[in-house]
């Protein structure tokens, strides 16, 4: 008969040994394996973090766009402005002359 020795059969290992393996199998699992485990969690903390941050831009963008507008609907020198600069538009009668820099 074949006998085993006492250190590969665990049946014959300390109870602490056992407990000590089973919860260090734990921790490896919640850990790192499970679906919501801590490495889940803390990327999931981190997209948070930065989806809330892009968020908070957009919002200050969109009050500084809804600034523009009302500033647009209620300046005509503003809009008038605009309209010379950026599209190029005139006055009938008037030359424009555009210097490069």
């Amino acid at each position: 008969m074949l006998k085993m020795n006492p250190v590969w059969n665990p049946l014959r290992w300390k109870k602490s040994f056992l407990v000590s393996m089973l919860a260090f199998f734990l921790v490896i699992w919640f850990g790192f394996f499970d679906t919501y485990s801590v490495w889940t969690r803390i990327q999931l903390e981190r997209e948070k973090r930065s989806l809330l941050q892009k968020t908070e831009q957009l919002v200050h963008d969109t009050a500084l766009l809804r600034e523009r507008i009302e500033a647009l609907e209620n300046d005509p020198a503003l809009l008038e402005r605009i309209a010379r600069e950026e599209y190029g538009m005139r006055k009938p009668g008037e030359t424009i002359y555009r210097i490069r820099e």
